[in-house]
Order: C-alpha cells, then structure tokens, then sequence
C-alpha cells in the first residue's frame, strides 16, 4: 500500500514526473548536499513516525552554508513540506525520505557562486541498510577518508560520497561486510556510511568530530541513550586501528545502518564475537524509542498521520513542527 513520490518544484508528484537534465551542474559536478531521514511505522499506533526530522533539516542548513547554497524555506517549513509529503504517499511501512538541495543550471564550468540552487525530497520504502540481525565483519580500507581541507566529511555533500563508494566496493571484493576508514592520520575515522563507537574497559568511546567523521545524528541519539538509560558518559577522542582490534565491543550507527554491531576487524574477533552487552541494550533502546514505544523519545518524532502527539495528547501537529523547529 502506498506509492513513492516526490516533492519537485513545489508540489508533490509521482516519482516518475521528477526528472533533472543531464546537464544540470550537480549531476555533473556533485555540487549539492543531502540527508537521509528515516520514518518508521508503527502498526499497534498506527503511524508513521518521522526520525529527527528537524534536526536533519538544521544540519542540512549548515551544511548548504559551506557549499554557498540556500534552502527554500526555513525548519519549520521544510518539516512541513516533509511531512505532506509522507503523508501523501499512503505508506504503511517504514520509508526513507532523501532531501536533496543542488545546483540545477545546465552549464559547463567547476565553482559554486553564481549559480542556481533546487530542493527535492523523495520518499520511498526502505528496509535494512545492513544486515542489523547478524555480526559485521569489518575489513580497514586503504583509502582514507577524506579530509576537512580537502572536502568536508561532516557535510553530506554529494560529490564526496564516491569516497565513501571506494571504501564499500573495496570491503564487499575482499569478503567483508563492510569497510573501515582510516583517516589521512591513520586514525580509525568510521565505516563507509556510518559512525563508530567501540566499549573498552566499560567505556562507550567515539571518534571525536575533528577526525573527520560525519557528524552524526543517530551518533548524538546513541550518546543521550548510553548516559539516561546506562549511565555511560561517552568518551569522544582519538582511536588507534589496533586498539579496535581489542575492544570489548564494536558497533556501527547511522540513518541508514541505525545500529549494526561488528564481530570482527581484520579477521579478529571482537571480543568474544558475540553481541556484547552494552551494545545490545542501547540497540534495543534505540529500536523501541525510533518505533514511538518510550515516551521519553517521543521529542525524537513527528506523527505523519496523526494530528495529536501521543506523548500527552495535548498539543497540535502544528506545534510539535514548531517546537521540534526551534529547539
């Protein structure tokens, strides 16, 4: 039930009506930023729950900063764009919305001023980015990840996702799941798509946000889980690529792979190679929160179809938008 649609030069159409030029600037320069924003449903409320939807928009509007793009409207607006949009496409399963801001002038030349920038969303089915049910094996890429000086790895920009590319292609060929990246430091960085964090010695740490990783939004939801719900400050710094090999427990985050744990680097086992601990908890935290089942998440999401949040039944569609916009 449902169809994939998308929102294109203002209005919502079927996927198949929203078409770009083969000439247009981003397809042939991957000048434009995106996000990737997960909905899931939930059957028992029936609705749809929207992930963080505004603070997807919020990094998306730094991010267009550094490109010298402007989106159309501000959070609150797009939030609503997204969420007609949602709603429009009658689905009744988990989907994946993917905003996209780029340059649209059909030229020939590499810069960024003077050009014309164009918003879409599409939204579509998606299920699991990863296999999130069985343990990843994880193999260090030689590329590195690419480096704030050189293009920015905390803005979803389009044309560095090739970087990213390289990294998955190379894992999958030589029988991993998935990569690991080393930045140009020969510090472990993240996988090809997705933060990191890794348990030793009873401490949750991460890569810290000058190691040129994404800064993540489903990093940040896994920082506030560990310290509400397990009491666990997490440590973000430096991460030697032998330390992983003797973590006690290694796991992988984001939009996409939401939390995948990892049984091996390099054909070592993590730990005992089982699902650890820690791990498992905060996974099934995060699970039940992003499905609408904890109340205390519930100013992670915005209701599609409904017209009350259900956390108290007292304020309007309307001002979750506003208040999830300016918070």
């Amino acid at each position: 039930m449902g169809k994939t649609m998308a929102y294109f030069r203002g209005e919502n159409v079927p996927i198949e009506a929203a078409k770009i030029s083969i000439m247009s600037h981003g397809f042939n320069y991957g000048t434009g930023c995106f996000e990737g924003i997960r909905a899931y449903w939930n059957e028992e409320h029936g609705e749809l729950y929207i992930l963080h939807l505004a603070e997807h928009f919020r990094r998306m509007a730094k991010n267009s900063k550094i490109l010298f793009m402007e989106l159309p409207t501000d959070i609150e607006g797009l939030s609503r764009i997204a969420v007609d949009l949602s709603r429009a496409t009658g689905f009744q399963q988990d989907i994946y919305l993917r905003p996209t801001l780029y340059k649209e002038d059909e030229i020939i030349g590499v810069r960024l001023h003077g050009l014309k920038d164009a918003f879409h969303i599409y939204a579509a089915p998606m299920g699991t980015y990863v296999d999130i049910q069985k343990g990843l094996r994880l193999g260090t890429s030689s590329w590195r990840r690419v480096d704030d000086t050189t293009v920015p790895a905390r803005a979803k920009i389009i044309g560095a996702y090739i970087n990213s590319a390289l990294c998955k292609t190379e894992a999958v060929m030589n029988g991993f799941d998935e990569g690991l990246f080393l930045n140009q430091d020969g510090h472990v960085c993240e996988g090809s798509a997705e933060n990191l964090f890794m348990v030793r010695d009873g401490v949750l740490v991460t890569p810290g946000v000058a190691d040129n990783i994404l800064e993540g939004i489903t990093r940040s939801s896994i920082i506030e889980i560990a310290e509400r719900e397990l009491g666990l400050k997490t440590v973000a710094r430096t991460i030697d690529r032998t330390e992983v090999y003797i973590a006690d427990e290694l796991f992988i985050c984001g939009t996409g792979a939401q939390i995948a744990w990892v049984s091996s680097v390099d054909h070592r086992d993590i730990g005992n190679g089982k699902l650890g601990p820690i791990t498992e908890k905060i996974r099934d935290i995060y699970y039940r929160a992003v499905h609408g089942e904890l109340p205390r998440y519930h100013h992670w999401l915005t209701p599609v179809y409904g017209t009350q949040v259900k956390t108290d039944g007292t304020a309007t569609f309307a001002q979750v938008v506003k208040q999830a916009a300016a918070s």
